[in-house]
């Protein structure tokens, strides 16, 4: 993992401390359930994020006897972590939402309002800085946190929403108004669960060496169809390690030529892959025969 992303996840990591504190405090004072309820989903972030720390140093570590493929998948298996701790996070919102209904409701403040917009602007600032980077250099880990950040955005929003409400509804007397932050927790929690559970099932997928997208398996075989000499390809496999992708291939080569020749063919398809698919870490290439007249040995 780059040094650009192990620095936004530390960033990530001190934003969910800062405003953790500064849920929980400004909502036990002020009596806001929906503010208290989303401070401890940011308690959570803090333990994903340094699960995603963590991954990050280790999957840094390079290639050794034991694990000669590398650490990449230490990321992956962050993510899926992080997937636990959302879903776990939105059960609790839906749980204290459901709760509310059936206590007394708190007087809104508008310290309570400040504070949940400045969580939601943190927030939706701290994602696009992370998902920009964790895009770029391909980090699972930072994607997974960004995606994090993203759902504090929607919860942070339903504190916003729910606050307001209770509070215009304060102010003009309107019935039931007072319980809009809790209806608003729970349909955000289902938007929390539903990103958490796609989150879980990528991390999955990797970790069970799923193939790339039907469009990257076609990226890769035009870019070896391009080499010449290559007649055939007759197999390709492709998967996530980390932040890297490792390629898998057997193609097929005129069978006149000379040993040297067939490894320079099979140099260039590595090249030429490594070239224009930046997030590829490894190629390995299996060199078949090819006939003219289509026998076969």
């Amino acid at each position: 993992m780059a040094k650009k992303s192990i620095f936004a996840v530390w960033i990530s990591l001190i934003s969910n401390v800062v405003l953790t504190a500064l849920k929980i405090v400004t909502g036990l004072i002020f009596n806001s359930k929906v503010l208290v309820a989303d401070g401890i989903h940011n308690a959570g972030d803090v333990v994903a994020t340094i699960a995603a720390l963590t991954s990050a140093l280790v999957a840094r570590k390079p290639a050794d006897e034991d694990h000669p493929y590398g650490h990449g998948k230490a990321e992956a298996i962050a993510s899926g972590l992080v997937s636990i701790i959302l879903i776990m996070a939105a059960l609790l919102m839906v749980y204290k939402s459901i709760e509310s209904f059936f206590s007394p409701p708190a007087a809104a403040s508008w310290i309570s309002l400040i504070a949940a917009l400045i969580s939601l602007i943190w927030k939706q600032a701290l994602y696009m800085y992370c998902i920009r980077i964790g895009k770029a250099e391909n980090s699972r880990s930072l994607i997974a946190t960004a995606y994090d950040h993203i759902a504090d955005v929607y919860a942070s929003a339903a504190a916003v929403i729910g606050i307001a409400v209770s509070l215009i509804g304060d102010k003009y007397h309107i019935a039931y108004t007072e319980y809009g932050d809790s209806a608003a927790g729970i349909i955000v929690s289902y938007l929390v669960i539903r990103l958490g559970y796609k989150m879980g099932r990528e991390a999955i997928d990797i970790l069970m060496d799923k193939n790339v997208t039907n469009e990257q398996l076609q990226q890769l075989t035009s870019i070896i169809y391009s080499v010449p000499n290559v007649k055939r390809v007759d197999s390709i496999r492709a998967r996530e390690l980390g932040n890297a992708i490792i390629v898998d291939v057997k193609v097929s080569v005129p069978n006149q030529l000379t040993v040297k020749e067939g490894h320079d063919v099979s140099r260039e398809v590595k090249q030429s892959i490594m070239r224009r698919m930046r997030h590829v870490g490894d190629v390995m290439v299996h060199l078949n025969p090819w006939y003219a007249d289509g026998e076969e040995e």
